[in-house]
C-alpha cells in the first residue's frame, strides 16, 4: 500500500506541475476554432506525457540505487523494488502515450489540415540546432524502452543473465531520453514549476544512471564473505540448499527477518535471499567471522544451478542487510504469521530470536500458519516444530499439509476474532488472496515481496 501511495503521489505532483505551467502556454481554444483547440490539446498532451515518462523513469532509477533511508517510509527494500518496477511500467505507458500523441499529427492534418496548428515553442537557445537529433534519439530510445519493459515483464521469456544485461541498458536509455527532453522542453517552462521539476528530475535521474553504469549500487554496504558449509535439505531436484556463510568483521549485524543481496560470482548480479538465522544464533567460525544461514529453493533458472556451482570455502559478496519484516506489531492486535513453501525462511530467523530466556524487545505471542506441499517429506518441518515449541514469547504452530487436502484460505483467517497484524511470506497467489481479504477485515497486512524481476 505504501508503494501504491508513493506512486500516486508522484503522478499527482507531476500532473500538478504541468497544470501550473498550462496558463503560460496559452488557452486550449483560440482564434483557430475547433481545429486550433485540437492542435493545442495535442501539444499539451505531448508535454504532459513526456513529463510523466521522464519523471517516472527518474524515480525508477533512483529507487534502483538501494538507498537505505527509503526503507522505512516505503516498508522495506522489497517494497522499494516493487515501486521501482511499477514506476518503470508507468514510464513505458506514458512513453507510449507520448509517441501516439506525436504520431497523431498525420490524421489530424487529414481532418483539419494544419489550420490552427501552433508554432513550435522556443527552446533553450544553445540547443535550438539539436531539435532534429533530439527527436530521432527520443524515438529510437522509446522503441528500445518499450522492448526492454515488455521483456522485463515477460520474465519467463528470458533467463536471468540476458535479462540482467538488458536491464543494465536502462540507464543508457534514460540518458538518451534526458537529452531528448532537455532539447525539446519549451523555454517558457524553465522559469515555471514544471521546468524546475523537470530540471531536478533530469539531474537526479542522470546522476542515478551514471552511478548505476559505474557499478556503484550497493557498494558501500557490500561485505566480503565465504561459504562455511553447504547442505542439501531433503531429496530430489527441488530440495532446498542450506548455505552457511562466514561474513567479514565489517558486517554490521542484522535483525531477524531481514534479507541480503548475495553475489556468488563476480560476473553475476546480486540476488536477494532471506537470512534464515537470528543474529549470533550460529556463533562464529575459527577466524571469528559471524555465521549466517541462507536457505535457497531452486525455483528459477539461476537458483537451480547453485547446487552444482557452489563449493565450501568459495568467496562471495554479501550486501545489506535490508528489510523491515520483523514480525512485530501493536499489542492491541493478534500476531498471525503465514508462511508458504520457502517463505518460511524469515520466520525461522524470527523463531531463532525467541529461543532462550531473553525475548526480543517488542515481541508478542504469535500464531504461525505453515503451508507445505507434503509435511511428511518437508525437510524444514521438524526444526520448525522444535523452534515453535521452545519460543518465548510463545508461537503456536498450525501446519496446512496440501498432500492431505489441508489448504489455508483467507476466509479461515477471517474467523479469527479481533484485529490482526498479519505477516505473510510465500507465493504471490496466496499473498494476493490475503490482500483481497484484508480490504474487508481489520487487518494490517505486512507482505514480503521478492518479485524483483
Amino acid at each position: 500500500m505504501r508503494a501504491r501511495s508513493a506512486l500516486a503521489l508522484t503522478l499527482s505532483i507531476l500532473t500538478l506541475a504541468w497544470l501550473a505551467v498550462l496558463p503560460s502556454i496559452g488557452p486550449l481554444v483560440d482564434a483557430g476554432g475547433r481545429a486550433g483547440g485540437a492542435w493545442l490539446l495535442r501539444q499539451q498532451l505531448l508535454y504532459l506525457s513526456g513529463l510523466l515518462s521522464i519523471g517516472l523513469m527518474a524515480l525508477a532509477l533512483v529507487l534502483a540505487l538501494r538507498l537505505p533511508w527509503l526503507e522505512r517510509p516505503l516498508g522495506g527494500m522489497d517494497q522499494v523494488y516493487r515501486l521501482h518496477k511499477w514506476a518503470g511500467v508507468g514510464a513505458a505507458l506514458a512513453a507510449m502515450a507520448h509517441w501516439a500523441t506525436k504520431e497523431s499529427s498525420g490524421w489530424m492534418t487529414v481532418l483539419w489540415s494544419r489550420a490552427g496548428k501552433p508554432a513550435r515553442d522556443a527552446v533553450l537557445p544553445w540547443l535550438t540546432g539539436s531539435r532534429g537529433l533530439a527527436k530521432d534519439v527520443g524515438e529510437w530510445a522509446f522503441y528500445l524502452l518499450l522492448a526492454a519493459i515488455a521483456l522485463t515483464l515477460l520474465t519467463r521469456l528470458l533467463a536471468y543473465r540476458p535479462w540482467r544485461l538488458l536491464h543494465r541498458a536502462m540507464p543508457v536509455l534514460f540518458l538518451a531520453l534526458a537529452f531528448h527532453s532537455l532539447a525539446l522542453t519549451p523555454l517558457a517552462w524553465w522559469s515555471q514549476p514544471a521546468g524546475l521539476l523537470m530540471g531536478a528530475l533530469l539531474a537526479l535521474g542522470s546522476a542515478a544512471a551514471l552511478w548505476s553504469l559505474a557499478g556503484r549500487i550497493g557498494q558501500r554496504r557490500r561485505h566480503a564473505a565465504r561459504i562455511h558449509s553447504l547442505q542439501v535439505l531433503g531429496e530430489g531436484p527441488g530440495a532446498p540448499l542450506e548455505v552457511v556463510c562466514a561474513v567479514a568483521p565489517s558486517w554490521p549485524g542484522h535483525r531477524a527477518g531481514q534479507f541480503t543481496f548475495v553475489r556468488f560470482d563476480s560476473g553475476e548480479g546480486a540476488h536477494p535471499f532471506t537470512i534464515a538465522s537470528a543474529p549470533a544464533s550460529l556463533g562464529r567460525d575459527a577466524r571469528g567471522d559471524e555465521l549466517l544461514r541462507l536457505v535457497i529453493k531452486p525455483l528459477g533458472d539461476y537458483t537451480r544451478t547453485l547446487r552444482g556451482r557452489l563449493r565450501r570455502g568459495q568467496a562471495l559478496d554479501i550486501e545489506g542487510p535490508y528489510g523491515q519484516f520483523d514480525g512485530r506489531g501493536a499489542a492491541a492486535r493478534q500476531q498471525v504469521w503465514v508462511a508458504a513453501g520457502v517463505g518460511i525462511t524469515p520466520f525461522l530467523a524470527l523463531l531463532e530470536a525467541r529461543q532462550g530466556d531473553a525475548a526480543p524487545a517488542g515481541a508478542l505471542p504469535a500464531q504461525l500458519h505453515y503451508c507445505t506441499r507434503n509435511a511428511a517429506a518437508d525437510p524444514l518441518l521438524a526444526r520448525l516444530q522444535t523452534l515453535c515449541a521452545q519460543a518465548l514469547p510463545p508461537v503456536r504452530l498450525t501446519v496446512h499439509d496440501a498432500a492431505r487436502g489441508q489448504r489455508l484460505t483467507p476466509a479461515a483467517l477471517a474467523a479469527t476474532p479481533g484485529a490482526l497484524d498479519l505477516w505473510y511470506c510465500g507465493p504471490q497467489g496466496l499473498g494476493d488472496a490475503l490482500a483481497d481479504q484484508a480490504r474487508h477485515e481489520p487487518w494490517r497486512l505486512h507482505r514480503e515481496s521478492f518479485a524483483m524481476r
